[in-house]
């Protein structure tokens, strides 16, 4: 600050003069930036309303073009404007800058530092470079996707401050805002992004999402930008994107370098803070106001309304919330205009969960309730009975003799009474029931327990393994109070030996387990909303060889089951969000398409039906898709599913009944008061109605479709029979001259041909020098697979194990790459015929025994990453680096984790471990 008369504008960047004299009027205050003149402030009285007194800025704009050209100081950009105003009350300041596209004042936190000034008046501005956007690469996004960053740059070309992504859980809100950020950091002029996440547990996954996400250029985004997770109280300068929790931006406006990082682990969706008085912020020069151009707000909840408010709007950045299940809060904060004061909400795109379920990106879930009699009453216990009462702390037990009954009711089991026997009556009710829920599967599915807090979290694991009579590799316990939560919750994801989560909080938001096919709620939910995220944790659809992978006799995953113990379900509350679309989960395929073929078309029965095909159109095959299409002119089962769930949604019904009113002359009012208003409304609804479920159900109103789909289901499903008794009529070894012709037949196309295939030629050769391929296999399982041989791995194992029955181990079903082990064993290289998988791991084994003998040691993480490789070598005969984006390397990270565990050496131990394990 400087007055005028000892005015030098060499002694700092940034000058402020005061009372500077622009025509008939002083501005409070003109700044200076290495020594030109940049803007003004205009300092008026407290509780001042500022929008009022916006026109007077302006006139000091006048007023400096007014200054004779002798006395007017050197400006930035314009010799005779200036570009930036302030206005402010000292608790307010509002900020102008005539750069913009369309001036307007914006509510700031405090002044801008005199290089960001610099910076805006050199260069463009993301509120400039937003209206210069190449179009949009769409390969790889989904239609939502695309919808919300179409979306998101309209609303930053209106200058619209806040924008709301209504998005689904699984439906891709991350990948729409890290494509949206790459659009912004390289054709808008952003600087810096900020990614909030709900925890410290979501912020590896946040950060593995933008990192390893493939730009239009074909490279990693990683590769271009700097991704930093915000673990200490310094934003390293070089950042392009910053992805941290508010509780730990909070602490860094406060100046905390001893930040408690425990606090991250707990979900805001677990803290009821409503009540509580909102965080104070001060300026912060470490943290300037322009540190982030544009604000990701993650499953934003109701913190940020009221607690953490200021945290976010001390930045002048963009923000946009992403969020699942959007309270009224939400779409308030989200307003189409925070200055006017507009409750309009900015939602820039909607996606259902209906709409992704019908689109194949999500499952539909069933409900399974289970009611024990003390669950839902509660019990008593008599008096002169010994009870044991248990520290919730320190779980420290001591004897009690009751003096007279006690009686406890629903609400306080597992809460303020631990009714043993109903816990066990529930998980065993649990386990019974996993045949009805998951018929034909042996395996326990990939399960997420919900709980109340932690000491109820030790009782249910403690029930489950001993009810399942499984071990600790069974059932886990995940909480924030667990040592390495973020390491179990992988464990769950790829460990097959992982049956059953028990959570409180650390799974409920955010956490993507793909595999997981079952919830069981074992507590209540007050917020409509968290259980709508809760329920999220099972909505995400997997590949059926990657759910195979973790739960190996799985065929496919089309829909999750919700087990409801406490009676959260019970309140159509729990409902309002996205409830099922299957409303019948009892009533067969073949009754419900029977009833709508007789003209019945409640909406209960059309959601219904489009649940089913949705599902069955996951499981068709070419061949029975193709047959579809050609019988109803080219559409699919999705399409008719989403005509289905389209023909019942009010909003649709409504915009046609509008179209239909105004082509008979009877405009429908926009909001209807009167009695005959809303009667006229009412009677063009069910018109539209009547025309939408007409158009929905035309196909499936034809036999022939019906009889189709039908046929098709039949052919996707097995019966179970588990009423017929079967007994043996025989055990033996069938046709050994069968086995023996084609045992010859094999052995006389490798002596004939083993020049011309890789895979028989590395035998004959120099086997240990020489690696071979998956490609070489598959070439040789081609030309073998062809008459007149007709031979597959299974059948020459099959066939060996006829003729060699002590010499060959394993049986069922082989795998392509098996062929190696057949053809060493038949060229005599091997003694025994066995898999190729137990060949790895033995030559793995031996190599571990190697490196231990000559000193080298691995870490438990980089154990995981070679088990992880040695398993792909032994199912795919070689690890390439490409390997590392799918499954199980992507979930762990990707190369870029598996290189940071190895500290640099990866490569050497990747060609190391491929000449160790798959030589010939």
């Amino acid at each position: 600050m400087q007055n005028l008369r000892k005015i030098s504008l060499r002694k700092s960047v940034g000058v402020a003069v005061r009372e500077y004299p622009l025509g008939k009027d002083a501005v409070d205050y003109l700044l200076f930036v290495d020594g030109k003149a940049i803007g003004t402030i205009e300092a008026k009285a407290q509780g001042l309303t500022l929008s009022g007194v916006e026109t007077q800025s302006r006139r000091y704009t006048d007023g400096f073009s007014a200054l004779p050209d002798a006395k007017r100081p050197k400006s930035w950009l314009w010799p005779e404007r200036l570009p930036f105003h302030y206005i402010t009350t000292g608790d307010e300041t509002l900020f102008e800058s005539l750069r913009d596209p369309r001036p307007r004042t914006r509510e700031v936190f405090g002044f801008h530092r005199p290089e960001w000034l610099r910076h805006l008046a050199e260069k463009s501005s993301l509120r400039q470079g937003i209206h210069n956007m190449p179009p949009l690469i769409k390969d790889d996004l989904r239609k939502s996707q695309i919808d919300a960053i179409g979306g998101l740059e309209a609303s930053v070309r209106d200058d619209r401050p806040r924008a709301l992504v209504e998005m689904t859980m699984g439906g891709g809100k991350t990948i729409a805002a890290v494509a949206h950020a790459y659009r912004l950091l390289s054709h808008a002029g952003a600087q810096r992004i900020l990614f909030l996440v709900d925890r410290r547990g979501l912020a590896q996954q946040a950060v593995d999402e933008f990192t390893n996400w493939q730009t239009p250029e074909g490279r990693k985004f990683g590769e271009l930008f700097v991704v930093q997770r915000l673990t200490g109280p310094v934003i390293n300068e070089a950042s392009n994107v910053v992805v941290t929790t508010i509780q730990r931006l909070y602490a860094m406006l406060q100046g905390n370098e001893d930040f408690d990082e425990t606090r991250e682990d707990v979900s805001a969706w677990e803290l009821d803070d409503s009540a509580s008085p909102q965080l104070e912020v001060a300026y912060q020069s470490k943290v300037p106001i322009e540190t982030f151009d544009y604000i990701f707000i993650d499953e934003c909840h109701r913190s940020i309304y009221g607690r953490w408010g200021q945290v976010l709007d001390y930045f002048d950045a963009f923000q946009t919330g992403l969020s699942a299940t959007p309270a009224k809060q939400t779409y308030g904060y989200f307003s189409t205009n925070v200055i006017d004061g507009s409750t309009k909400p900015n939602v820039v795109s909607r996606y259902t969960h209906d709409e992704s379920v019908l689109d194949g990106v999500n499952v539909d879930f069933k409900v399974f309730r289970i009611k024990t009699q003390i669950g839902e009453t509660g019990s008593t216990i008599s008096g002169g009975e010994w009870i044991k009462l248990r520290d919730k702390r320190t779980r420290k037990l001591r004897a009690e003799q009751l003096d007279e009954d006690f009686e406890y009711d629903a609400a306080k089991v597992n809460t303020a009474v631990v009714a043993e026997d109903q816990l066990r009556t529930v998980v065993r009710a649990f386990k019974d029931n996993l045949p009805t829920m998951f018929p034909g599967r042996e395996t326990v599915p990939k399960t997420v327990v919900f709980c109340r807090d932690d000491t109820h979290a030790e009782d249910v694991v403690k029930v489950i393994r001993e009810e399942f009579a499984e071990g600790s590799d069974f059932a886990r316990k995940i909480t924030y109070l667990t040592g390495n939560s973020q390491q179990a919750i992988q464990d769950f994801r790829t460990d097959p030996r992982f049956r059953i989560a028990v959570s409180v909080d650390q799974i409920s938001t955010g956490t993507d387990i793909k595999a997981v096919e079952c919830l069981l709620f074992l507590r209540n939910v007050k917020s409509r909303l968290l259980f709508e995220q809760m329920k999220g944790r099972g909505v995400r659809t997997i590949q059926p060889a990657d759910l195979r992978a973790v739960t190996g006799d799985a065929t496919a995953k089309t829909h999750f089951v919700l087990v409801d113990a406490v009676g959260v379900t019970d309140s159509e509350q729990a409902w309002v969000a996205a409830p099922p679309l299957d409303r019948e989960p009892s009533i067969p395929l073949t009754e419900l398409l029977g009833t709508l073929a007789q003209g019945v078309d409640h909406d209960d029965l059309l959601t219904t039906v489009a649940s089913r095909l949705s599902a069955l159109a996951g499981r068709l095959t070419g061949d029975e898709e193709a047959a579809i299409k050609q019988m109803t002119g080219g559409e699919g089962l999705r399409d008719i599913a989403r005509s289905l769930v389209q023909a019942v949604s009010p909003e649709r019904q409504l915009d046609l009944a509008h179209d239909l009113a105004q082509a008979a002359g009877e405009p429908l009012p926009a909001e209807p008061t009167t009695d005959e208003e809303q009667a006229l409304v009412a009677r063009y609804v069910e018109k539209a109605r009547e025309q939408l479920v007409h158009a929905a159900t035309e196909h499936l109103a034809d036999g022939e479709v019906r009889e189709t789909i039908l046929a098709i289901q039949r052919n996707a499903e097995q019966v179970i029979d588990r009423q017929s008794v079967d007994a043996v009529l025989g055990a033996e070894f069938v046709d050994d001259g069968k086995a023996k012709s084609v045992v010859e037949s094999w052995e006389k196309f490798v002596e004939e041909h083993h020049d011309e295939y890789v895979a028989l030629a590395a035998h004959y050769g120099q086997p240990q020098k020489r690696r071979l391929s998956y490609d070489d296999i598959k070439a040789l399982s081609l030309a073998i697979s062809v008459p007149p041989h007709n031979l597959t791995p299974t059948r020459l194992w099959e066939a060996y194990a006829a003729l060699e029955k002590t010499r060959v181990r394993g049986s069922g079903e082989r795998k392509l790459v098996d062929l190696v082990s057949i053809i060493r064993f038949t060229t005599e290289q091997a003694d025994e015929l066995e898999p190729l998988a137990d060949l790895v791991r033995l030559r793995y084994d031996l190599w571990l025994e190697e490196q231990s003998s000559a000193g080298r040691s691995f870490t438990p993480e980089q154990r995981r990453w070679l088990d992880m490789v040695a398993d792909q070598i032994a199912t795919s005969l070689s690890i390439e680096k490409q390997d590392f984006d799918e499954f199980p390397f992507r979930d762990r990270g990707g190369l870029i984790a598996a290189h940071r565990a190895f500290a640099g050496g990866l490569d050497d131990v990747l060609a190391e471990l491929n000449e160790k394990l798959a030589r010939a």
